[in-house]
């Protein structure tokens, strides 16, 4: 595997890379993590099992999209493949270090301005991607309030309905949500679409966000799920009101946003986020 592994960054770097250390890092949820170095280079890996292509590929999609914006710093994407029985997603490898004010307060102006930039004109992404392992469906729509409704909070709540678990009547629901929404209308920003503290880190020079699934939609989304698990410190969204004030009626708008990775994670751990969720369905709409 790290024979075929090192062929594919050589190619990719026209250059000869040698896998002369690896080193299994820690923190993965789903995906194994390697350090593997050889002729004064890093490289961050992420192992996972041969059907899991698709999702580095999109992961890679993701990331070199939020580098194109030259907003904040993200992990360089080297290349990603397949071995016999294995998908890799090799990366630029980063050290990281602890978290400090001035990186969060970065971090906020830079997203800030990343959410500013406007150059699509429609809600959705080029592809679907995965949220954790959950598929996230992108599909390209004009309105904001349906998007929402129906490839957020209606799509997961389909998922768990296959699973066994009902949180109501699902078209009484996004049709709840659409009116929610009716009245608001963003433009849409790249959006990180995953940005909690785990997919937050900080280098010696500048903060650096990975583990995207990108897509186009409201920059309130971003904002608001930063707060849902480990709330980002003061700081950050003091930076970055400072650049991009938040449009009035968020904080209405912000746990209905986040009832969307509510569900996800009811989807995916179960527990009492299946109680978190039914608690939260029944403040918003009922």
């Amino acid at each position: 595997m790290w024979q075929a592994i090192a062929e594919h960054i050589s190619s990719e770097l026209d250059t000869n890379f040698t896998v002369d250390d690896k080193r299994q890092l820690s923190g993965g949820d789903s995906n194994i993590a390697f350090k593997i170095s050889g002729a004064g280079r890093d490289f961050f890996v992420k192992i996972n099992q041969r059907q899991q292509l698709e999702p580095f590929a999109t992961e890679a999609l993701s990331l070199r999209t939020l580098r194109q914006h030259h907003c904040i710093k993200v992990p360089e994407v080297i290349c990603y493949g397949q071995t016999i029985d294995k998908a890799f997603l090799v990366l630029e490898y980063l050290p990281l270090l602890d978290e400090s004010i001035d990186g969060w307060q970065q971090l906020g102006e830079q997203l800030a301005t990343l959410h500013q930039q406007h150059e699509q004109a429609m809600f959705g992404f080029d592809w679907d991607n995965a949220l954790g392992q959950t598929t996230q469906p992108n599909k390209w729509q004009s309105n904001w309030s349906s998007f929402f409704s129906e490839q957020r909070l209606g799509w997961q709540l389909q998922l768990l309905l296959e699973q066994g678990f009902g949180f109501g009547n699902i078209d009484y629901v996004v049709e709840q949500c659409r009116q929610r929404l009716a009245h608001h209308h963003p433009a849409p920003s790249l959006l990180h679409g995953d940005l909690w503290r785990g997919n937050v880190g900080f280098t010696a020079n500048s903060p650096v966000i990975y583990d995207p699934a990108c897509y186009y939609g409201d920059q309130e989304t971003d904002v608001a799920f930063s707060r849902l698990f480990g709330r980002f410190p003061d700081v950050f969204y003091q930076s970055y009101q400072n650049v991009n004030q938040l449009p009035e009626g968020y904080e209405q708008r912000k746990d209905l946003y986040n009832l969307y990775h509510v569900l996800n994670h009811a989807y995916l751990f179960r527990g009492g986020f299946l109680v978190q969720a039914q608690e939260m369905i029944k403040q918003q709409f009922y």
